[in-house]
């Protein structure tokens, strides 16, 4: 084996290339041609060996942990299933609630005169709504109706518009499936075929 000689040097010379002696650990001298500092190894690299990949033995932690994955796996899918459901709603939710912070935080003029005026008549709707359920429900909401309608008129006539042309519909309907149930009926009655 060969033992690199040598003594420490400036920073400055380290950066030339130099030669270096080297002597036999047995103290024989060989006759050796000089090295450069490149061609010197600090670390030898092992010989190339064939490696292959031999997948290690499952234990029993291993086993006991796929078992459980396999068995909660249904559920986990059904979690997720339902999360996916769930998140776009959630989100949606999330941004109404900004957005009306954003608005509650710098409102328009004169928005809370108007936001206290109709909370007040629904509050008068509760005192009057005394005695039944019905009117509970029935005189808070006509009231702030009434009031909301008096302070933002195009939205309310856009609102009544929609909801005139949906109660409509939802009236024909009604009457179509009404018509339908009733008619066979009166049909098979009135058929003379069918009597014995």
């Amino acid at each position: 084996m060969l033992k690199v000689t040598g003594s420490a040097m400036p920073a400055a010379i380290t950066l030339f290339p130099f030669t270096v002696s080297a002597a036999a650990a047995d103290g024989e001298k060989e006759e050796a041609a000089p090295l450069h500092r490149d061609e010197l190894s600090l670390y030898a690299a092992p010989p190339q060996q064939k490696s292959r990949y031999v997948e290690p033995e499952a234990g029993h932690l291993e086993e006991s942990v796929a078992t459980l994955r396999k068995t909660a796996e249904p559920y986990t899918d059904r979690c997720r299933g339902t999360y996916d459901k769930i998140k776009p709603k959630v989100q949606s939710v999330v941004r109404f609630g900004n957005d009306a912070y954003n608005y509650l935080k710098n409102p328009p003029k004169e928005f809370y005169p108007r936001a206290g005026v109709i909370g007040f008549t629904g509050v008068l709707g509760l005192f009057l709504g005394r005695g039944s359920r019905i009117k509970k429900l029935i005189y808070p909401a006509a009231l702030m109706t009434v009031s909301a309608s008096l302070y933002y008129p195009e939205q309310a006539a856009g609102i009544a518009k929609s909801t005139g042309d949906s109660v409509y519909d939802r009236a024909v309907q009604s009457y179509a499936a009404l018509e339908r149930i009733v008619k066979p009926q009166s049909k098979a009655a009135e058929d003379p075929e069918t009597k014995p």
